[in-house]
């Protein structure tokens, strides 16, 4: 999905390349974080993958597209397929929530019924349905967040690039936007996230390796309940197969040993019409009935 190959990047004027020989390759559906400290070059991967940056040698593909070679007239389209979240929100303050979120879906032209129901989804997803109505102004940090993720993924990119999504948040706050980061990767987006912080890359690790060992226990159990599940139903069918030999060996034991009882069950199904009625101890009249039955079946 994502692939780098030996890539160098100088900036002018710059002692040193920004990025020396850098290789990568990123799969689908993977969560990957750039970590290092400030000026290592995280910020410059992400603006290579966006295309705001070339490349001084190698190459650059995303979603199939060679960076290297594609035409300054193809970029904006190139961009569509991608979501971008800034550690500055970048929101645009004389709009509301909705509105910062509907406006990059307007910029791309899409039809106002899509709009309509694209941005309440992904304000739900993001947990801000009931601040729909406010300004930026009005949020927190953390929540502010939130938008610029909500406005990154309401185009349904297959690709987030998150550059420091959580240096300008308290640790509480970071850990909730992380926690969103991880649902909308388990949904399927690709991430990749740029951060100077290792211990949230630690602690997103733990809590993955966490939810990875769940999934894991829960695929055993439910494998579990399924064989036992159809163990039960095997265990029933023999049950059952067995007990219509038993029965039908016990009736033809009983007829053998005792011909009554073949007169009662015929009395009883075709002229009480009462499979469960007992032995009346009247066996002349069972006999009768069973003579009277095989003289004409068909009633």
């Amino acid at each position: 999905m994502i692939r780098l190959e030996n890539v160098i990047k100088t900036y002018k004027g710059a002692d040193a390349p920004a990025l020396d020989s850098v290789s990568l390759d990123i799969q689908r559906g993977e969560f990957v974080f750039l970590v290092g400290t400030s000026g290592s070059g995280k910020s410059t991967l992400l603006r290579l993958m966006l295309r705001e940056e070339r490349v001084d040698q190698g190459e650059v593909l995303v979603l199939g597209e060679n960076l290297s070679q594609l035409s300054a007239s193809k970029v904006a389209q190139f961009r569509r397929k991608l979501g971008v979240v800034f550690q500055d929100f970048r929101l645009l303050p004389n709009k509301t929530v909705y509105q910062n979120v509907a406006f990059a879906l307007q910029v791309l032209g899409k039809p106002k019924a899509f709009i309509e129901t694209a941005v309440p989804d992904v304000l739900e997803l993001v947990g801000l349905s009931q601040k729909a109505d406010r300004l930026p102004s009005a949020l927190s940090g953390g929540e502010q967040q939130r938008v610029a993720i909500a406005r990154a993924l309401v185009n349904r990119p297959e690709v987030l690039l998150a550059d420091e999504p959580t240096g300008n948040l308290d640790p509480a706050t970071s850990n909730e936007i992380m926690t969103l980061l991880d649902r909308i990767n388990l949904a399927g987006t690709t991430i990749v996230m740029a951060t100077h912080d290792r211990g949230i890359v630690v602690s997103c690790q733990n809590e993955k390796s966490q939810l990875q060992n769940k999934a894991a226990a829960l695929r055993v159990l439910q494998s579990r309940l399924l064989l036992l599940k159809k163990q039960e139903e095997d265990a029933k069918k023999k049950e059952l197969a067995g007990d219509v030999k038993a029965s039908w060996g016990e009736q033809m034991r009983s007829y053998v040993l005792a011909p009554y009882q073949m007169v009662k069950d015929l009395r009883n199904n075709y002229e009480v019409n009462n499979p469960d009625a007992v032995f009346d101890g009247e066996i002349e009249g069972f006999i009768s009935a069973g003579l009277r039955w095989r003289a004409n079946p068909e009633k």
